[in-house]
C-alpha cells in the first residue's frame, strides 16, 4: 500500500532519480524534468490514490465522459503515459492507459506505483470469453489470474515422464501441466496412431522479486490472487442490472449480469480459437481471456499493492455464440458495462474505506 511522504522528501527523492536518469544522456525524453518533479510532488501531497489501469482509449473514454468522474485538471505526462487525476464517489483516483498487451501493461503499472502514492489498483476493460455458462456483455471478476504464455516447449521425442531442460535447477517445472499438440490433429481415422512434431508445451510460473524480499532472490507465481478485501466488496455488485442493447434496434438475447468467477488468464496473444478456448477452460476453469490483466496482477504482487480486475466479455473466443460474435460488434456495449461496474465498485470501496476509518478512529477515542 502506498506511503504518504512529506512533499520536500518526495521532491528530493525524485530529484535524485532525475539526476540518475539524466547522467550521461543528452536526450531527456525519458527523464523527469523539473516541472514533472513538481507535479508529482503536488500529486503525492494530496494522496493516496486508487490507481485505475486501463488497456485502451475505447475503454477509458466512457469513464472520462461519465458524470461520476470529476477531473481535478491535474494531468502528468511521463514516458509516453498520461496520468489523469480526479475523484469518483469521493475517492481520489488516477487514471492511466497502458496500451496493448503484457509488456505495456507491466511498464505502465510499475510507473504508476513507482511515481505515485497508490493505495490500490483496479484494472478494467473488455475480454474474450472461454466460459460457456457466461455471455456477451456479462462482466466478470476473477479471484485468480495467470500468465499462460510462459512455456517450456518440449523437444520432439520426449514426453510427460521426461525431465525438462534445467528442471533440476528449479528453472522449469512439470507441476502445472502441458498441452499436447497431437491431441488437436484433425482428419484422422479412428484407431490410427498419429503424432505431431510440435510435441508438447509445458506451462510455467513467473519469476517474481517481491519488494520486501531479498534482491535478486527469485520466487515463483502462477496463480495470483486478487486482494481479498476488494474481492469481498465485489460481491455487492452481483445483483447489478447491466445494459443489453447497443441501440433501439440491436439488443442481446439475454440480460447481461455481473459474476464473480474463479480464474482469468492473459497472454500477448489475441485468442480467437475455439479448440484452445475449450482446452484452457477444461484444464484451468478460465472465464476471461485477455492480454494485460495478469501483467498488472504480477506487478501488484511484487510491489505488495492490493488489486482487482473487472472485465466485460466482448466475444466468445473462437466463435459459437448464439448472438453475433464479432468482437467489434459489441465492443462499445462491453466497454460501457465494464465502466458501469467499475464505478459501482469504487462507490462501495469508498464507503467501506470510510467505514473502516471510522472504526479505527473510534477505537482510539
Amino acid at each position: 500500500m502506498g506511503v504518504t511522504w512529506p512533499p520536500c522528501l518526495v521532491v528530493y527523492a525524485l530529484s535524485i532519480i532525475s539526476l540518475t536518469l539524466n547522467a550521461g544522456v543528452q536526450h531527456t525524453n525519458a527523464a523527469l524534468s523539473e516541472e514533472t518533479l513538481k507535479l508529482i510532488a503536488e500529486a503525492n501531497a494530496n494522496g493516496p490514490y486508487l490507481g485505475l489501469v486501463i488497456p485502451n482509449s475505447f475503454e477509458m473514454d466512457p469513464l472520462l465522459q461519465s458524470p461520476n468522474f470529476t477531473s481535478s485538471n491535474l494531468i502528468i505526462d511521463f514516458s509516453g503515459r498520461r496520468f489523469r487525476f480526479g475523484t469518483i464517489a469521493g475517492k481520489q483516483v488516477v487514471l492511466v492507459m497502458t496500451g496493448l498487451a503484457m509488456i505495456n501493461a507491466g511498464i505502465t503499472t510499475q510507473l504508476l506505483l513507482s511515481l505515485f502514492d497508490i493505495e490500490g489498483v483496479v484494472h478494467y476493460g473488455i475480454a474474450g470469453n472461454a466460459n460457456p455458462d457466461l455471455h456477451l456483455a456479462d462482466v466478470v471478476i476473477p479471484q485468480f489470474w495467470a500468465h499462460t504464455a510462459l512455456w517450456n516447449w518440449q523437444r520432439y521425442g520426449n514426453g510427460p515422464e521426461d525431465e525438462l531442460p534445467l528442471e533440476s535447477q528449479g528453472d522449469y517445472t512439470r507441476d502445472i501441466g502441458y498441452l499436447k499438440f497431437a491431441n488437436f490433429t484433425v482428419n484422422v481415422t479412428d484407431g490410427t496412431s498419429y503424432d505431431n512434431l510440435l510435441n508438447n508445451i509445458w506451462y510455467q510460473p513467473e519469476e517474481v522479486f517481491p519488494v520486501d524480499g531479498t534482491p535478486e532472490q527469485r520466487e515463483h507465481a502462477f496463480w495470483v490472487e486478487v486482494d481479498p478485501f476488494y474481492y469481498e466488496i465485489s460481491q455487492k455488485l452481483e445483483d447489478m442490472e447491466l445494459e443489453g442493447c447497443l441501440n433501439t434496434t440491436t439488443c442481446l438475447s439475454h440480460t447481461p449480469r455481473v459474476a464473480r468467477v474463479q480464474r482469468g488468464t492473459s497472454a500477448s496473444i489475441y485468442l480467437d480459437n475455439a479448440a484452445y478456448r475449450d482446452f484452457i477452460y477444461d484444464k484451468f476453469n478460465i472465464t476471461p481471456v485477455d492480454m494485460e490483466s495478469a501483467s498488472v496482477a504480477l506487478i501488484c504482487l511484487q510491489q505488495k499493492v492490493p488489486f482487482i480486475v473487472i472485465r466485460s466479455l466482448s466475444d466468445l473466443a473462437g466463435g459459437g455464440s448464439a448472438d453475433s460474435n464479432e468482437a467489434d460488434t459489441f465492443i462499445t456495449l462491453a466497454s460501457n458495462n465494464s465502466v458501469t461496474v467499475l464505478l459501482e465498485f469504487v462507490k462501495h470501496l469508498s464507503a467501506a474505506t470510510i467505514s473502516l476509518s471510522s472504526i479505527d478512529v473510534d477505537a482510539y477515542v
